[in-house]
């Protein structure tokens, strides 16, 4: 086993640093008037840096005893300072720095190519410095972009912009992001703003690069028209237009419409006019805002949620574009029960769910991505026999993140539309049964064995199969008006 003695060897290292008798390179950092000239020795700066090996051997003299010479003029001495103890001494001390100088550093890391140096600051800084950064987003994000290898930086800035966007447009000239930067951010699905706020920021930012252009479009020449298309173009096929509300449409996008490109605005205006039209498949998706307290669901999103609640309140729900756009979230989903956390029996559904009205349950089928249920917009019971309702429906979902194939089957037969069967759990008529079933007999205390959907009291089939499934997880939701 070898014996280690860094800790010694870094000491020695730090102090040949020090020493004025053996260099052989002189290195000119800074400029006027803050320069200083620093000794250093050619074998540890071209072993420890790819970039001034380059630039010291390209310096090298023939002759022997000459000193080599190079100028740094981007760096200013105190940040080289820092960088030299790490070079000769893998030393790095920033207790005493402050975060700006921090960031200095880290740019003198890079430009060095000092790889190693540059992973540990980002990393640094993301864990210990992010107050301080948000608090000084733009010089943050402006050091960040100075290089495609500060990629964790650049994330943590992105994610900045995408979690809490108006709160730092606010603080900073947004209009300075960089082309790569703002379509990177607009692509985002997760980017917390509304659509119709992307569009007018994008738009904004558009005018900021061509001042001699006025903001009303009614004035716009075509030559205009063409510039700011010029300059927005790979900020457009981010946009999601299709999530606008009609009355969006009409007034901020309408008096644009020479910005975009004819079939996709042909397109926008069929959505509005001809809800039966068939959409395009390249269509985005609305983006996954964030909204805190609808719901807590192990089993659906805020898009089935809001799906659910168009459904509810009966808007646009033959609307082939409903799902692309914005959420509708007039309700609050509060949890009655999780089988996961409360148990697959009957006997706990009606203790937990009954008298209860207005209920929404969502059934996680096991071994696929598929998603029943149903909406109750009166009460479970345990009274036996059916339970009567003209507002109740059920549903399908192909997976958590397929919304355009979503299935409604609406009641026909209200007499029939809900099963009140102590032994049985949501059921829906005879459509979606959720029981227990043992040699003839029900029982209320055992765990759901027997489930299927078929068409009986509904619609139509909400499965392609009426095979029996069982249960991977199963929620239900009392909802109320927010």
């Amino acid at each position: 086993m070898d014996t280690q003695f860094f800790s010694r060897l870094s000491q020695n290292y730090v102090g040949l640093l020090e020493d004025d008798e053996y260099y052989d390179v002189t290195i000119e950092v800074g400029e006027d008037p803050n320069v200083k000239i620093f000794r250093a020795h050619m074998n540890i700066l071209c072993y420890r840096s790819p970039y001034l090996r380059r630039t010291l051997v390209s310096n090298k003299k023939n002759k022997d005893n000459v000193l080599v010479h190079t100028k740094l003029p981007n760096i200013i001495p105190k940040t080289f300072q820092v960088i030299l103890k790490y070079i000769y001494g893998g030393i790095l001390s920033l207790n005493d720095q402050d975060t700006s100088d921090i960031l200095k550093v880290l740019i003198a890391a890079n430009e060095l190519c000092l790889q190693e140096l540059v992973d540990y600051l980002q990393n640094y800084l993301i864990k210990n410095k992010s107050e301080w950064m948000e608090q000084h987003f733009e010089l943050t994000h402006q050091t960040s972009f100075q290089s495609n290898n500060l990629l964790e930086l650049q994330q943590f800035c992105t994610n900045l912009m995408v979690n809490s966007p108006e709160k730092l447009f606010k603080s900073f000239d947004f209009t300075s992001l960089s082309e790569n930067s703002l379509v990177q951010l607009i692509k985002r699905d997760d980017l917390q703003m509304k659509e119709i706020e992307v569009w007018e920021h994008v738009l904004k930012w558009g005018l900021a690069k061509n001042p001699t252009i006025i903001s009303d479009p009614v004035t716009w020449t075509d030559n205009d028209f063409k510039t700011m298309e010029n300059t927005i173009q790979h900020c457009l096929p981010s946009i999601r237009f299709f999530s606008l509300s009609s009355k969006e449409f009409l007034n901020k996008v309408r008096p644009y419409k020479k910005l975009l490109k004819h079939q996709i605005y042909e397109d926008l205006v069929n959505s509005y006019m001809d809800p039966d039209s068939n959409p395009n498949e390249n269509i985005l998706p609305p983006r996954n805002i964030k909204h805190d307290g609808i719901i807590d669901s192990k089993i659906v999103n805020l898009n089935i949620v809001s799906t659910i609640s168009r459904w509810i309140d009966k808007i646009d729900v033959n609307n082939k574009f409903a799902h692309f756009r914005e959420s509708y979230l007039p309700y609050k989903f509060q949890l009655l029960l999780r089988g996961s956390r409360d148990g697959f029996t009957p006997k706990k559904f009606h203790e937990l769910c009954d008298n209860k009205p207005s209920n929404v349950t969502f059934i996680k089928i096991k071994g696929t991505d598929e998603i029943i249920g149903g909406y109750n917009p009166t009460v479970w019971l345990t009274s036996g026999g059916y339970g009567k309702t003209k507002g109740s429906f059920v549903f399908s979902f192909k997976s958590k993140n397929n919304i355009k194939d979503a299935i409604i089957s609406n009641v026909e037969n209200i007499d029939h539309a809900l099963n009140y069967n102590p032994a049985t759990g949501p059921t829906f008529g005879s459509d979606i049964v959720v029981y227990n079933y043992i040699n003839d007999n029900y029982s209320e205390t055992n765990d759901y064995n027997y489930n299927y959907s078929r068409k009986y009291y509904y619609e139509k089939m909400v499965r392609d199969t009426e095979d029996e499934f069982s249960i991977d997880n199963y929620e239900v939701f009392q909802i109320m008006k927010q």
